[in-house]
């Protein structure tokens, strides 16, 4: 498994608890997560999860699991990360870094990464990177990603989609970016809204190859407490 960190965007597209789900799963996963927030995924985080985020000021415990019970699972987190009941044995550092921070290491190609996640993408963030037109550090570093040829993961959520969206979506992935829609599938044994969650959280998690046995994949027998 690589051991280069991991950099994760938030941005203002509802959909917060699948960011704050995959930070979790990939620290417990024992990868190093870079992170930087923009004002409007902050917004969205305190609307949707009721956690208020100061960007100027940030304390990593704010978005620590406890805070969010939607998102906790009913199984053991062990029998969800690394392969099927396999405990992680290290857990990854967090490293935030402030979205108009352009001195920070992801702001430069020269900075190595196992890949990039923007989750949620909103529909402008989508746009700058489609563009090539960063004002942000999160859209600096996705296009860092995609010039250095590195994986970069966009979700948008956004319902339904205009031309526009599917314009910047195909030239996005024309570059180089994976989009992977906040599209939960529902054939998983769905018991509980975290299950919906880790659906999109495991597919981001194939895309940058961190190993994961968050949901039943097709084919599989269901987990203990699955409906078959």
């Amino acid at each position: 498994m690589s051991e280069l960190p991991i950099i994760v965007g938030i941005t203002g597209a509802s959909g917060a608890a699948y960011a704050v789900r995959l930070v979790d799963v990939l620290l417990r996963a024992g990868r190093d997560v870079h992170l930087a927030i923009s004002p409007s995924g902050a917004a969205v985080i305190e609307q949707e999860l009721g956690v208020k985020l100061d960007l100027n000021d940030f304390d990593a415990a704010s978005i620590a699991p406890h805070k969010f019970p939607l998102l906790l699972r009913s199984e053991p987190v062990a029998q969800a990360l690394g392969a099927p009941h396999e405990p992680t044995s290290q857990r990854g550092t967090l490293s935030y870094y402030h979205h108009q921070n352009f001195m920070a290491p992801m702001a430069s190609g020269s900075f190595l990464s196992a890949g990039m996640a923007i989750v949620p993408c909103s529909g402008t963030t989508l746009s700058a990177i489609a563009c090539g037109s960063a004002s942000n550090l999160i859209q600096r570093a996705a296009e860092v990603h995609l010039k250095e040829r590195r994986p970069l993961v966009l979700v948008p959520r956004e319902t339904p989609v205009s031309l526009t969206h599917i314009d910047n979506m195909r030239r996005a992935a024309e570059a180089g970016a994976v989009i992977l829609p906040a599209s939960p599938g529902w054939y998983h044994g769905v018991t509980q809204i975290a299950d919906l969650v880790d659906f999109v959280v495991a597919r981001i998690c194939d895309q940058l190859g961190v190993r994961n046995a968050l949901m039943k994949r097709w084919g599989e027998e269901p987990r203990r407490g699955d409906s078959a």
